[in-house]
């Protein structure tokens, strides 16, 4: 008897590769590694990589599984170690789309100590800062009221607490859509409803200093298809925004 066939693995989509270092477009519904949160799952993103580059890879940081976007990792320990270093000093530029329930403000901070996820009940400083992209007003009805509001943001996380954009939100009454752990399930059947099936959190955007070159590196992720479906929903709104946002926060 022959022995089955493997099927080939599934490419992730490279935004920017050199000899020592990789930004990889991370799908979502795809773990970035093996965890307590796998619930018994065999592909992770790790997997796919060491397969698709042919060699070691080392996850400088991490992803949400219902979460798409930049995946920043490397191909030795010493460059790892030292985009690790860069990333916990805050000089790693990361803006996060997101699409939340309700109008908040223009722009705002959320400065609220968050715990390190199941097991880690320690509480630990979490900052992010958010610029309200767009908004819109749809005509569905919630909680009493014949429409629902929406925005657009940008989120910055000046930390990197577990789930930390996704807790902040719900903390801040502007639940993210598409959440199942913390958002607003009302909210959530409404954009399925618009076919719109997954949590709308995207890394955007990833701006760094190499750590052997020194030129400075940006990479840019687009989103998917359902991801834009939610986006058309603001109608024209330019990409740009979000870097706009950034720039002025480092001013």
């Amino acid at each position: 008897m022959s022995a089955p066939l493997s099927l080939p693995v599934q490419a992730l989509n490279v935004l920017y590769v050199d000899d020592v270092l990789a930004v990889v477009d991370k799908p979502a519904g795809l773990m970035v590694h093996d965890s307590a949160l796998a619930r018994g799952e065999t592909d992770f993103a790790a997997d796919r990589l060491r397969a698709q580059f042919g060699k070691p890879i080392f996850l400088v940081h991490r992803l949400d599984r219902a979460t798409s976007g930049c995946l920043l990792l490397a191909f030795d320990r010493d460059t790892a170690s030292a985009l690790g270093k860069v990333l916990m000093s805050g000089e790693v530029e990361k803006d996060y789309w997101a699409v939340c329930r309700g109008w908040p403000e223009q722009s705002f901070v959320i400065d609220h100590d968050l715990d390190g996820g199941p097991g880690k009940p320690l509480k630990k400083p979490a900052v992010t800062r958010f610029t309200r992209l767009a908004t819109t007003e749809l005509a569905l009805a919630s909680a009493g009221f014949e429409t629902s509001r929406y925005a657009w943001l940008c989120a910055q996380p000046q930390t990197g607490r577990f789930r930390q954009i996704r807790r902040h939100l719900k903390h801040a009454f502007h639940h993210l859509i598409g959440d199942t752990s913390h958002g607003d399930g009302r909210h959530n059947r409404h954009f399925r409803m618009l076919g719109v099936h997954r949590m709308l959190l995207h890394a955007r955007r990833l701006a760094f200093v190499h750590p052997g070159s020194g030129a400075r590196v940006e990479v840019v992720a687009p989103v998917d298809t359902e991801f834009a479906k939610a986006l058309a929903l603001f109608g024209d709104v330019p990409a740009a925004a979000c870097r706009a946002g950034s720039a002025l926060q480092e001013a």
